[in-house]
């Protein structure tokens, strides 16, 4: 072989001391959106931010958009709630809430017999989530899950700006004026329409939009085209794991942006790159929703 060959060397992977003891873990995914569930029900994990990062790395470790740990709910919840779901993204930030994540628990803890129930209470850092199981056969394909009543209000999504709400507000980003509105579904949302999401340049836009000083805590943010008044196509970037093919806080926060802005009905099937899911923005102010989850493999994570 002739010539100058060169390469570009990879940094790093994230490291870290080696692992006691092995970690048991279960990779599992709605519509694409992949996490690695553990348990905590006996030993509590150390340093989980560190941990996510290492398991989440798609070369070096499992690979997933990030990690979930299901254990007790904490003392003082054990009354209203069943079962606790932690979930921290793939750059070590702990999220408030999954939708996917909260459907792919449900399954986990009716499959390994942690449960019999086909209602579950999950306690979140949103606050408790009551998940109905679809069982058959001993497993579960899909779960509907109580979303809770949306954020409208600056001070809870939280949006440093004045008013009662964010809805169609105009927002400057990279030198472009965007309208978008903004939703608390337990994290931050910003929806905004977009003529062809083909055409979405999300590499650049989406950490434009998600460290915009508007938004104190980053956002994640939903693009959406309208296709009709009962299906939404969406794309998603979200805060500390980049573009996902599925966000289930999103799509709830999609169908209530599209409800406000009068682009659909109370009910649609949103589309996102990993699937669809069906959501409900109910007349008891809660939104529903509804999709599968799917276990991918299981094994031992040992850090070496």
């Amino acid at each position: 072989m002739s010539g100058d060959f060169r390469f570009a060397v990879r940094p790093a992977a994230p490291q870290g001391r080696p692992l006691e003891r092995p970690i048991p873990f279960t990779k599992m995914e709605g519509l694409g959106n992949d996490y690695i569930y553990v348990e905590e029900f006996e030993r509590p994990l150390e340093d989980k931010a560190a941990l996510a990062v290492r398991m989440s790395d798609r070369h070096f470790g499992v690979g997933g958009d990030g990690l979930v740990i299901i254990g007790p709910p904490a003392p003082e919840r054990a009354e209203e709630a069943d079962f606790r779901m932690r979930m921290f993204n793939a750059d070590g930030s702990e999220g408030y809430m999954c939708g996917n994540a909260a459907r792919c628990v449900g399954k986990y803890v009716y499959e390994k017999g942690l449960t019999g129930k086909t209602e579950i209470r999950l306690q979140t850092r949103a606050g408790v989530r009551l998940l109905q199981l679809f069982p058959g056969g001993g497993k579960v394909e899909e779960v509907r899950v109580n979303m809770g009543r949306p954020g409208l209000r600056p001070e809870d999504i939280p949006v440093r700006t004045e008013g009662e709400d964010f809805i169609a507000r105009e927002i400057l980003v990279q030198g472009e004026v965007y309208r978008g509105t903004a939703v608390s579904m337990g994290n931050p949302h910003l929806v905004l329409p977009w003529p062809d999401l083909a055409d979405l340049p999300i590499d650049s836009l989406g950490p434009a939009f998600e460290h915009h000083p508007l938004f104190p805590r980053r956002v994640n943010t939903e693009f959406i085209q309208v296709l009709n008044r009962e299906r939404v196509r969406m794309r998603v970037w979200e805060r500390g794991s980049g573009e996902t093919l599925a966000c289930g806080t999103g799509a709830c926060a999609v169908l209530v942006a599209c409800v406000l802005n009068r682009w659909t009905g109370r009910r649609a099937e949103i589309e996102l790159r990993g699937g669809e899911l069906a959501v409900d923005w109910a007349e008891d102010g809660c939104v529903y929703m509804r999709g599968p989850a799917r276990t991918v493999f299981s094994g031992e994570f040992t850090g070496q």
